[in-house]
């Protein structure tokens, strides 16, 4: 299979060829379908399960993605790559363990190219104590009328707005503002929900599924949209803990970031995934990052996704408007040339190698 094969433009495409490399590699994954909601095609949405190596593997390594659904042709693509790769998986089963591959955490985002998921809830902020009072983000409520004008696109007077904004309190205070995830309205951008989503509910069962019993999990979960051009980033995954970071350097190198010490591109943001392990697996060995691929420059990012939050809100726009909004999301999102390609997958598979060879020498 030729590297650009791996890679997909659908839903549809990206899950059929995936659970093929699996069953070519002697795997049938596991699907953990959708209960309500259907594709963009209407078609089936599920999250896949693949489970390589043995059964008794003392350790895992999981890679996942679609966890903001339209970044899932990314991470389809190199988990396809990753199932293609003899040498790689072979290595994973002499370091006595198993490569846990979840496609599409938000399937329903993937297939109708949205980052949310069927209920405009950013996933990667849904994992929360949700008994607890939620985090304010009063930046985001002062933002929020500049984010999402009345027509799209927008008027040279709403960007002008926006622009002042930003210029008077900067461009990290504008992507905190807005993508450190806020819990008060509901057809917002980056809502983190009031409950807990299905996509946390069946990611917890997975893990608890695949994961009891186990000595060590490593997490690689693949994004895209921060950063620049196909350069993945490793943001550490993890609470804010030096001593934990470090290690995590220890694995992947100590070009790591973290939103904790303001060396990531990411904001600090709340109610991240890797919450789900401390809360399913409790006293696992655990380390994991995200590698977050660059598309865009940010600016252009997040008015992509202003774009997709005013088509959220305007569902009677015409075709020709919509076509224009999804489109921007796929360039926000996905790098549609080769050098990206190649690019994600050798830095995916370099990940993986990393979290092996880690295990296998104790770390």
């Amino acid at each position: 299979m030729q590297l650009h094969d791996c890679f997909s433009s659908r839903y549809e495409e990206a899950r059929a060829k995936f659970r093929l490399a699996a069953e070519n590699v002697g795997d049938v994954p596991t699907p953990f379908a959708h209960p309500t909601r259907r594709g963009a095609e209407d078609e089936e949405l599920a999250m896949d399960v693949a489970w390589i190596g043995p059964r008794d593997a003392r350790h895992l390594i999981l890679v996942t993605s679609a966890m903001h659904g339209a970044e899932g042709f990314c991470g389809s693509g190199a988990q396809i790559a990753l199932l293609h790769d003899a040498t790689l998986l072979q290595q994973c089963a002499k370091a006595g363990a198993a490569l846990l591959l979840v496609h599409a955490v938000n399937p329903y985002g993937f297939s109708h190219m949205r980052r949310v998921n069927e209920d405009n809830v950013d996933l990667n902020r849904n994992f929360m104590d949700f008994t607890r009072p939620l985090p304010q983000n009063p930046a985001y409520a002062e933002v929020a009328p500049l984010l999402l004008p009345a027509h799209w696109p927008p008027s040279e007077q709403d960007e002008a707005a926006l622009a002042r904004a930003i210029a008077e309190r900067g461009m990290s205070w504008y992507q905190a503002a807005v993508s450190a995830g806020q819990y008060d309205d509901p057809h917002g951008m980056f809502y983190g929900g009031r409950v807990a989503t299905w996509s946390n509910y069946t990611l917890r069962r997975i893990l608890a599924r695949y994961g009891a019993g186990r000595t060590g999990l490593r997490w690689i979960d693949i994004h895209t949209g921060l950063g620049p051009w196909g350069y993945g980033e490793p943001i550490y995954m993890g609470p804010d803990d030096v001593a934990q970071l470090e290690r995590t350097r220890a694995i992947w190198g100590q070009h790591v970031t973290s939103m904790y010490d303001g060396s990531s591109t990411s904001a600090n943001l709340t109610g991240l995934a890797w919450h789900a392990v401390p809360d399913t697996l409790p006293g696992i060995d655990f380390a994991g990052i995200a590698l977050e691929f660059g598309t865009l420059p940010l600016p252009d990012v997040l008015q992509a996704l202003r774009g997709d939050h005013w088509l959220h809100l305007h569902p009677d726009a015409d075709n020709t408007q919509r076509a224009l909004i999804r489109q921007g999301m796929w360039r926000a999102f996905y790098g549609d040339a080769d050098d990206w390609r190649e690019g994600v997958v050798e830095q995916c598979t370099t990940a993986v190698r990393a979290a092996a060879a880690a295990l296998a020498a104790g770390q």
